[in-house]
């Protein structure tokens, strides 16, 4: 078995083709350039979640329209969790060399001088967008306008806590959402579709479903409410039945959406000139049927890191092509980069390979290779035939995709060969490098308008407590004190006079609670002159109890304007004085930059 482990330079070895700049010839098809790309990403759903591959819980005609009329990977792996695969989506490269190293509170955010898909596809000339859930940094630099996206639309964090008109940001903008959020995330696209129907243009989708808090439509829940699920978790008392209920529910709902995109590209005549992929990033979040793999989200198993992978591209590539190679989310912007045949001005070495070769040529000679799957400290390699778990057992997942026969004393020298790569990636990639963790929250980038602070990226100190342990959609409460304070380690990149708009709740008997902003020799206050004491929601929307965070209607007042020097420091929200028992609740400040 020939082996490639990519250091950097024999990553751009592989890049292949990428550099291409007119058409690629297959027998007699010639590719155009610059065609039309729309992606679109699904949140923690699992390989089994599609009735294409054999879950007959459910129906899903549109997501399985586009393997049968395009081409499906059978081995297909991302990363365990949410923000490490959309950092190697994004990239091309493996997330552990970039910095991240948690699923929230600033440890999403991959590395700066990173070059992104959406940066090469708008220096080509594309309008780019990107519709739903970013969790990859909220503040610019890291914010998706400032990492090649034209428009967005949805939200920074990591997960949200309401799915029906929610509090949403367009561009750093709060706005409001109108309806239930992944058919929102739709319409958006399809007007982005419309309005750039005589241009190419890359349209990223990754909604959020079917992330719990577990809220669906009426009328997809009515439909799995009262359904007996015939195709269980290979352990079934692990199951929770209702939990299933709504995750299924939740993707039909995907697959309605899929077929809006898909319908509108057929009724604009562009679906011959668009390549249009799904695939999800990590495996279920619950136990569930996945056709008897191991693991969920969060484990390095097959069941936790194998997704489906369908691309479609009209005419161009094969219909009903099941390609058996494995493959990787670093793989898809190389990938599309040689589909595309642009030339991209890279700032750093590729991780991934085009597949290109695989995508047009049955017949391709291909390199075998590993595809490393990393989380929480815990590492498993697959190679062509084998998976080496994070207990370095061995399985042949070939003919044991479930990892029931540990065959690492049987075939020691295979085992050893994958110890080896396993060793050898952890200490070139660098894994959770300290000095990542260290980083602070930018303020006031001076090409950006927006600066948004949520109660996820500060600390509380005193008697303040964050209202849930999971931090991204959280809000801060209890404040008993006028020792109580709210910090956030930030860096102001340009100094500047800045609009400050503060997000609160606070019941009648506490109105009148002065607040104070400072950072360094800069304050400002606030009277809390109207009270606003909204009940938290979510509760009647969910199907089953949330893990996460409930919400509430938090009011915006402006504090004034506060001129920020730039540098580092703490920013501290402070009571000056306590009219009743307690102070305010805080869900996030908003920047606004004036000069």
């Amino acid at each position: 078995m020939k082996i490639l482990f990519r250091t950097f330079w024999i990553s751009i070895l592989l890049l292949g083709d990428v550099g291409c700049k007119n058409s690629t010839e297959h027998e007699n098809t010639t590719i155009p350039v610059r065609p039309n790309i729309v992606l679109i990403l699904a949140d923690d759903q699992g390989w089994g979640d599609l009735s294409y591959n054999g879950n007959t819980n459910l129906s899903t005609p549109n997501i399985d329209d586009i393997a049968k009329n395009g081409v499906s990977f059978t081995n297909f792996y991302v990363q365990p969790v949410c923000s490490p695969t959309r950092a190697e989506l994004l990239t091309g490269r493996h997330f552990s060399r970039m910095g991240v190293y948690s699923t929230s509170a600033g440890g999403e955010r991959f590395n700066l001088g990173e070059t992104t898909i959406a940066d090469i596809f708008k220096e080509a000339g594309y309008r780019t967008a990107a519709y739903g859930k970013w969790h990859s940094g909220m503040q610019a630099p890291y914010h998706p306008n400032a990492r090649g996206f034209d428009d967005f639309y949805g939200f920074a964090s990591g997960h949200w806590g309401n799915y029906f008109d929610p509090m949403l940001e367009h561009n750093g903008e709060i706005v409001q959402g109108k309806g239930f959020i992944v058919d929102d995330l739709t319409d958006k696209g399809l007007q982005f579709i419309s309005d750039n129907q005589n241009q190419p243009f890359f349209l990223y989708l990754p909604y959020n479903t079917p992330h719990s808090p577990m809220q669906v439509p009426e009328k997809y829940w009515t439909k799995f409410q009262d359904r007996e699920l015939t195709m269980k978790h290979r352990d079934s008392t692990l199951e929770l039945p209702d939990f299933t209920k709504a995750a299924l529910a939740m993707v039909e709902n995907i697959d309605y959406n899929v077929g809006r995109i898909t319908d509108h590209l057929k009724n604009l005549q562009l679906e011959e000139n668009t390549i249009i992929i799904f695939l999800s990033d990590n495996g279920p979040n619950s136990w569930r049927w996945n056709s008897g793999m191991r693991g969920r989200k969060g484990v390095v198993d097959e069941g936790g890191v194998r997704t489906p992978f369908f691309i479609k591209w009209k005419n161009k590539l094969p219909a009903a092509r099941q390609i058996q190679e494995i493959a990787s989310g670093i793989d898809l912007l190389p990938t599309l980069v040689s589909l595309t045949g642009i030339s991209p001005t890279l700032n750093k070495p590729i991780d991934g390979v085009s597949l290109k070769p695989l995508l047009l040529d049955e017949n391709v000679e291909w390199t075998d290779r590993f595809v490393f799957n990393h989380w929480n400290g815990k590492t498993s390699v697959r190679s062509q035939k084998y998976r080496l778990d994070n207990d370095n057992r061995l399985y042949d997942i070939s003919a044991d995709r479930a990892q029931l026969n540990d065959l690492s004393e049987k075939l020691p020298h295979i085992r050893d060969t994958l110890v080896t790569a396993k060793q050898r990636w952890l200490s070139e990639v660098d894994a959770y490098s300290a000095k990542d963790k260290k980083r602070s929250f930018p303020l006031g980038h001076p090409d950006f308008k927006w600066t948004q602070l949520p109660a996820r990226d500060g600390k509380a100190h005193g008697n303040i407590q964050r209202s849930n342990k999971y931090p991204n959609d959280s809000y801060f409460t209890n404040w008993t004190s006028v020792d109580d304070f709210i910090s956030w380690d930030i860096d102001v990149l340009a100094a500047g006079e800045f609009e400050v708009d503060l997000y609160y709740t606070c019941a009648s008997e506490n109105k009148g609670v002065r607040m104070q902003l400072s950072f360094k020799n800069s304050k400002i206050s606030k009277e809390i002159t109207q009270a606003h004491d909204p009940p938290e929601t979510g509760r009647e929307n969910d199907r089953v109890p949330r893990i996460e965070s409930y919400v509430k209607d938090f009011k915006s007042v402006s504090m004034g304007t506060i001129q920020l020097q730039e540098g580092p420091g703490a920013l501290r929200l402070t009571a000056q004085e306590l009219t009743g028992e307690k102070a305010i609740e805080v869900r996030l400040l908003q920047f606004k930059r004036i000069n």
